[in-house]
C-alpha cells in the first residue's frame, strides 16, 4: 500500500490505515489484535483508557487487550486506578492467596471501575503461568476519600523504625477518620467543614512527618531495610497529596480553585508507576488500566482554562516512548455521567446518558465518516502522514478539546457504548 502524503485528510488516512476488529468477547481468540503486537513495540507501559469509566464495551475491549498484551506480547504487570496502599493485598490474591471470594471483600469499599473481571483473569493465568503477572495500585488512598488506607501501614511501621513519632501519625489519623468516605466527591466536603484549625493541624502534621522521613532515610534504612523505607515513604507521599486534593477539590467545588490544582492526583499516579518500575523485577512491563483523561500526555482544558496535567504528560516526560497512551472511545451509544451528590455511597449517582452525534473535528467523527466501527488507528503515523487532525474526543458526555494525535499514541473506536448494569453507586 502506498505511504500517505502529508496532504491526506484524517479521515482519508483512518479509511487506508486503520485496523479493523473482529468482536469484543475477552475469551475469543486473539489474532486480529495481533496489528496492536507491533504498534505499541517495545513500550514498558501500556495505558488502556476509556472516555467514560462503567462502559461494558471498553470494560470487554480492556479485558481482551490485557490478555493478548499478557500471553503474546510479555507484559507483567496489570495497573490500576486503584490505591497504591490498597493495591498489595490485591497482588497477594492474585498471586493465589486466600479463596476466590475474598476479591468481593476486598473491593467491598472500592468504586466499582472494573477491576473485578481483570483480577479474575490475573489469578486464573497465575494458577498455570511460568511467570505470574502482578498487580500494583497507582492511586492516592481511596482515590483521594480517605488517608487511613496509606497513614495504617505507615503507623504500623513507625512503630517499629521509630517509635517517637507515632504520636504524630496518630493524631493525624484521628482528624481524618471523622471525614473520611469512598472517594473525593464524599471526603472533599466534608473535609471542607473541618474547623480551620483542624485542617491545617492535619496539613503540618503530614508535612513535619514527610520532612522527617526523607531527613532520616540513613537511620530508618539501618533500623530496617532500604525496600520498607521505600514503601512507607511512596504511602506517606500518598497521604500528603490525598490532603492535597481534599482542599483542591474542595476549592473546585466551590468555584474558587487554584489554576489545574488537581494535577497533584495524577503527579502521585505518575510517581507510583515510577515506584513499582523501579522495586519490581528488571524487565517489568506494565498495562496500565485508567481514565483517557488521566493517560493523555497534553493538558487538560476546558472552556480556555487549564485544569490539569494528566499522569501521562508526566511519565512521557519520564520515559519517552516507552510510555504508550492508548484512548477509548465510541461513536455513539450511551455515557455514563457522574452527578454529584455527596449522599450517595462515592459521593455521585450515575446519569445514562445519550450521547449527543459526533462533533465537528472530533475523532469519533472522523471513524463515523471513515465507515469504521471497531478499529484502532496508530496515530504516531497521523503525525507525519495525515492533515487536518482531530482537535477533540469524549469525556463522558462533552468533550475535550486538544490536539488528538498528540494526546494518545493510538486510538480505539467501538462503534457504540452503554451503561453497565447493576452497579454499586
Amino acid at each position: 500500500m502506498p505511504r500517505s502524503s502529508p496532504a491526506t485528510s484524517f479521515t482519508d488516512w483512518l479509511r487506508e490505515r486503520a485496523v479493523p476488529l473482529a468482536h469484543l468477547d475477552p475469551e475469543a481468540p486473539l489474532d486480529d489484535l495481533e496489528p496492536l503486537h507491533g504498534i505499541i513495540g517495545d513500550a514498558r507501559i501500556v495505558a488502556i483508557g476509556e472516555h467514560s469509566h462503567f462502559i461494558e464495551e471498553f470494560a470487554l475491549l480492556r479485558r481482551r487487550i490485557l490478555r493478548f498484551l499478557v500471553e503474546r506480547c510479555g507484559l507483567t504487570v496489570l495497573a490500576f486506578e486503584y490505591g497504591f496502599s490498597e493495591g498489595f493485598p490485591l497482588d497477594a490474591w492474585a498471586g493465589g492467596e486466600g479463596t476466590d471470594e475474598d476479591l468481593a471483600v476486598h473491593l467491598a469499599t472500592a468504586i466499582p471501575v472494573g477491576l473485578t473481571e481483570p483480577l479474575q483473569w490475573v489469578r486464573r493465568h497465575n494458577r498455570t503461568a511460568s511467570a505470574p503477572v502482578r498487580f500494583a495500585g497507582i492511586d492516592i488512598p481511596a482515590a483521594g476519600g480517605s488517608l487511613l488506607p496509606s497513614l495504617a501501614p505507615v503507623a504500623d511501621y513507625l512503630r517499629r523504625i521509630d517509635p517517637e513519632t507515632v504520636p504524630a501519625v496518630e493524631a493525624a489519623m484521628r482528624i481524618a477518620e471523622p471525614f473520611a468516605g469512598g472517594s473525593a466527591a464524599v471526603a472533599a466536603p466534608a473535609w471542607a467543614r473541618l474547623p480551620s484549625t483542624e485542617q491545617d493541624a492535619l496539613t503540618a502534621i503530614l508535612a513535619r512527618l514527610l520532612v522527617r522521613f526523607r531527613s532520616l532515610e540513613p537511620l530508618y534504612a539501618t533500623r530496617g531495610d532500604r525496600h520498607g523505607y521505600a514503601l512507607a515513604l511512596h504511602r506517606l507521599e500518598g497521604a500528603c497529596h490525598a490532603d492535597y486534593t481534599f482542599r483542591a477539590m474542595a476549592g473546585l467545588f466551590a468555584d474558587n480553585g487554584l489554576t489545574a490544582d488537581t494535577s497533584v492526583r495524577d503527579a502521585y499516579m505518575a510517581r507510583s508507576i515510577l515506584w513499582h518500575l523501579e522495586n519490581l523485577d528488571p524487565g517489568t512491563r506494565i498495562v496500565l488500566a485508567a481514565h483517557n483523561a488521566h493517560i493523555q500526555t497534553t493538558p487538560i482544558s476546558f472552556h480556555g482554562r487549564l485544569t490539569g496535567l494528566p499522569m501521562g504528560q508526566q511519565l512521557q516526560r519520564a520515559l519517552g516512548d516507552d510510555y504508550f497512551a492508548l484512548g477509548l472511545t465510541s461513536i455513539a451509544g450511551h455515557t455514563a455521567d457522574m452527578i454529584r451528590d455527596e449522599k450517595a455511597p462515592f459521593g455521585f449517582t450515575l446519569d445514562d446518558t445519550t450521547l449527543e452525534a459526533p462533533e465537528p473535528r472530533s475523532v469519533e467523527e472522523a471513524f463515523a465518516d471513515a465507515g469504521l466501527g471497531l478499529g484502532i488507528a496508530d496515530l504516531r503515523r497521523a503525525r507525519t502522514e495525515a492533515s487536518s487532525p482531530p482537535d477533540r474526543i469524549r469525556l463522558q458526555g462533552t468533550y475535550v478539546h486538544t490536539p488528538v494525535i498528540d494526546a494518545f499514541d493510538a486510538v480505539l473506536t467501538t462503534p457504540v457504548s452503554t451503561v453497565t448494569k447493576d452497579l454499586r453507586i
